[in-house]
């Protein structure tokens, strides 16, 4: 069992849901990132996701484009990013996922990658433009390592979909909320309630919320009927607008705080 399937379960028992954090690594930049993760585990954030900057990131709005675009100019990469995940393990266990696209992992090697991957502390890899039919090599070498693959289910999935993505993906589902990329939206959309219903029909694996989400009354509406939330654009929003300041770190953990009311 790995720590996100521990923390799942832990979860469970105390009948909780999962508060999933999204922040893109190296933005504003690796050390940064790093006091961030410390300061989310300390503020009670479940799981972190660590953006992987890429040059073209199909499924990411406009506010986590320009994050990439600002770490891939200071030259971060996907070595970066595990020797900062090999760090942190020194300091802390909350689970981690990267979020990247396949590209990266395709230059790095499949194999290579689950490796060093899981060698250096990554629990799981969330990768949107990888359908889980073409994915059976690296599904594969990602469980030999021990390191989760979460694979999306969305507002036009089947009921099919639902039960074959049920069966491949590991550790949690993504649920995407809607049909669009990610972004900050003043409203969840009006069928979200009662498309997760049909989702959890179909799964007995946990089910994360992501995409559009930005609010404490949308973390409660959500926390309803699924396992956890996802929340990406709005933290790296209260980044951007505290870049230059030395209480940056402070700022955004607060901000986490009162999400989570």
């Amino acid at each position: 069992m790995n720590r996100i399937d521990k923390k799942f379960k832990d979860l469970k028992k105390k009948n909780k849901k999962a508060f999933i954090a999204f922040i893109t690594a190296g933005y504003p930049n690796l050390d940064t990132t790093r006091k961030l993760v410390l300061e989310f585990a300390k503020n009670g954030v479940d799981i972190v996701e660590l953006g992987v900057p890429f040059s073209d990131p199909m499924a990411d709005g406009p506010i986590i484009q320009e994050a990439s675009q600002e770490s891939l100019k200071r030259g971060v990469n996907l070595n970066d990013i595990l020797k900062l995940v090999k760090t942190l393990r020194k300091d802390t266990d909350i689970p981690l996922c990267l979020m990247t696209y396949y590209n990266p992992i395709f230059c790095f090697g499949e194999e290579k990658f689950a490796r060093k991957a899981s060698g250096s502390g990554v629990d799981g890899v969330i990768i949107p433009d990888l359908p889980p039919e073409e994915a059976a090599t690296f599904i594969e070498s990602a469980k030999k390592y021990d390191l989760d693959i979460i694979f999306f289910l969305a507002p036009t999935s089947t009921k099919e979909r639902m039960k074959f993505i049920s069966g491949v993906s590991r550790g949690f589902i993504y649920y995407v909320s809607l049909t669009g990329v990610t972004g900050v939206r003043k409203k969840l959309p009006s069928d979200l309630i009662n498309n997760l219903k049909a989702v959890k029909k179909n799964t007995r694996k946990p089910v994360c919320v992501g995409f559009g989400v930005s609010s404490a009354k949308q973390v409660r509406q959500i926390y309803k009927i699924a396992d956890g939330v996802i929340i990406g654009s709005a933290i790296i929003r209260r980044i951007k607008e505290n870049i230059g300041r030395p209480d940056l770190v402070k700022r955004v953990g607060g901000f986490i705080r009162k999400l989570k009311i």
